[in-house]
């Protein structure tokens, strides 16, 4: 009785570690082609804001992890990715958050050229309603190309709202309230890189994990 409760102990413990093992071995496989499929993606969201040809280092691995709640809307540590050609800054391309969304957080990547100007802003994460606040995609609707080439140098703070606001830029019939955070969260980001470019494009490097 005893050496078959022991050979049974033997064979599930067996079992255990080979299930664990194999556990082991597929997240081993699957990690680096995750990773690098996450990279990939990453790097063409920001090629859409700033064509390849127009640097030559890494912007996915030339980063600064910046903490700003009040200018980039999140409490967490937020990405600013760099691209440079040669020894000339590009662009930088601030992670945002615009808080205020219909439908919760809109997370915006934010392309700002060393001149001040927007290369582009696009929306990589948000929850907005469908047909309607979800306008701010670029899939479904050209309204956040709007941005392209706007600075504070070009506009008055007053015209950085939606029209029913007294602004420049145009609102979605039925959904105001998401366009609004948009704006609001690239005037922002606008202006925290005006202040703090020195700080952004500065030699540190800190490499993605």
């Amino acid at each position: 009785m005893n050496r078959d409760m022991f050979t049974s102990a033997i064979l599930l413990a067996a079992f255990a570690l080979t299930g664990v093992s194999l556990l082991f071995l597929v997240h081993a496989a699957t990690k680096e082609r995750i990773e690098n499929n996450e990279r990939a993606l990453l790097l063409t969201q920001l090629n859409e804001i700033v064509p390849s040809g127009t640097y030559d280092n890494d912007p996915v691995t030339d980063i600064r992890t910046i903490a700003a709640p009040e200018a980039l809307g999140s409490d967490e540590p937020l990405t600013v990715y760099r691209a440079r050609r040669g020894d000339k800054t590009v662009a930088a391309i601030l992670t945002t958050v615009a808080p205020d969304g219909y439908n919760g957080a809109i997370r915006l990547l934010v392309g700002i050229r060393a001149n001040g100007e927007l290369a582009g802003v696009r929306a990589i994460h948000h929850r907005e309603t469908p047909g309607l606040g979800d306008r701010i995609d670029a899939a479904r609707s050209d309204w956040i190309l709007d941005f392209n080439g706007k600075s504070l140098n070009q506009s008055q703070p007053g015209q950085w709202r939606v029209k029913p606001d007294g602004g420049s830029f145009d609102s979605f019939t039925g959904a105001t309230i998401t366009p609004r955070a948009v704006v609001k969260a690239v005037h922002k980001a606008l202006v925290y890189f005006d202040e703090n470019q020195d700080f952004l494009f500065d030699a540190h490097i800190e490499k993605s994990k």
